[in-house]
């Protein structure tokens, strides 16, 4: 299962996901959305998967967002679209997903849901036994 990574050049937090990506060995493609846009299908895959629609993915704060001076709340998905195509740094970053799951931003904890279930059982394994072994 591979992680697709959407990014923007000059954002610590797309280099800290990429950096762990690469120390925990999973395999990912990244996708600069500043240099690369996104497409209409990867737009609406990336919006199917929040649990929080536009709210969860939408820089407010950007400066981007703030100068549009819009309601995106009122817009259509083309024209969000079309605007995020226009002003892609008003989008968070990165945004991680795969098959099943998304994350939006770089949080050490939450990163960890892109670790096969797998290894993540067998570290658990491993602590409990430390923990009961002190």
């Amino acid at each position: 299962m591979t992680v697709t990574i959407y990014t923007q050049s000059s954002c610590s937090s797309s280099r800290k996901a990429i950096k762990w990506l690469k120390e925990n060995n999973i395999a990912y493609s990244e996708k600069r959305i500043t240099s690369q846009p996104l497409t209409l299908a990867e737009f609406k895959n990336i919006l199917r998967m929040t649990e929080d629609g536009t709210d969860e993915i939408i820089a407010t704060n950007s400066n981007d967002f703030k100068n549009l001076n819009v309601d995106i709340d009122q817009l259509s998905i083309q024209d969000l679209y079309n605007l995020i195509q226009q002003h892609p740094r008003m989008l968070r970053s990165p945004i991680l997903l795969d098959e099943k799951r998304i994350q939006v931003g770089y949080n050490e904890m939450d990163i960890r849901r892109f670790i096969p279930r797998k290894v993540r059982a067998y570290e658990l394994n491993a602590m409990q036994k430390l923990a009961t072994q002190g």
